[in-house]
């Protein structure tokens, strides 16, 4: 016991070089008072956030087995008619690219992806280049929400400085639906931490599940479907119920 102790300090020492050389892993580290301690407390060494052309370098369009329940509501939404989707934080438009091998797609399909001007501005090039633009759009303003059917938000709200709730509640017109994925979440509370994702380092909400879930149903929304996302890791070392996050995703319908 007592030299478990004594290596702890070593290990969670060794645990930030490994954090700070990071070129390759998901990793995270440290816990703060909000999102922008978090943001104020990244090491200098590297970028912070995302808004760098490079992150769109970063996201594979291959359709992992964590995607698939975000990927069963949206087909049924596009399904139903609901054919105008907002992707926040969508990156290059990679979820477009890869469902578009699964669901058929009609003509009526309007698919904007919300994210910073360095990956947009990458996302745009891409559209042309694989003549998708009559479908594919983008924007760097989340207030562009307003009025579509589906707000489809994919491993990218623990990125944003502001919560669900405030998101929806600044938009003129509520989405009909909305659609989570791999959004992550804790039990108990709300951790605000640091992301590694080798080449820049990003403030990361871990919110407590049941409260963003009432923060949906506050907003006006009723829930039809709730999952959690197995197999794909999160864990903050060295943080007092750190080992306990998880990614899990949501379907609401806005109440008429």
């Amino acid at each position: 016991m007592l030299n478990s102790l004594l290596q702890f300090p070593a290990r969670e020492s060794a645990y930030k070089r490994k954090f700070l050389n990071n070129t390759d892993e998901n990793l995270f580290m440290g816990s703060f008072e909000s999102f922008a301690a978090a943001e104020a407390g990244a090491p200098s060494s590297k970028a912070v956030g995302y808004a760098n052309a490079d992150a769109g370098e970063l996201y594979s369009p291959q359709i992992y087995f964590y995607d698939y329940p975000g990927l069963f509501w949206l087909g049924r939404s596009i399904d139903a008619g609901l054919t105008r989707v907002f992707d926040l934080g969508g990156h290059v438009g990679i979820k477009y690219y890869a469902f578009r091998r699964v669901l058929s797609y009609p003509s009526t399909l309007r698919w904007t992806v919300c994210d910073v001007p360095g990956v947009v501005e990458s996302g745009r090039a891409m559209a042309i280049k694989r003549e998708a633009t009559q479908q594919l759009g983008f924007t760097t303003d989340y207030h562009d929400a307003s009025g579509c059917d589906v707000l489809y938000v994919s491993g990218s709200l623990q990125y944003l400085p502001v919560r669900m709730d405030t998101i929806l509640s600044e938009l003129a017109v509520k989405p009909k639906r909305i659609v989570m994925n791999t959004t992550a979440v804790h039990p108990e509370r709300t951790i605000y931490t640091l992301n590694s994702i080798g080449i820049a380092v990003c403030p990361y909400r871990i919110q407590h599940h049941n409260e963003l879930l009432a923060d949906l149903s506050r907003s006006g929304y009723r829930k039809r479907d709730v999952w959690r996302n197995e197999g794909k890791p999160i864990e903050v070392p060295f943080v007092e119920g750190g080992d306990k996050p998880y990614y899990a995703g949501c379907c609401f319908d806005l109440v008429d």
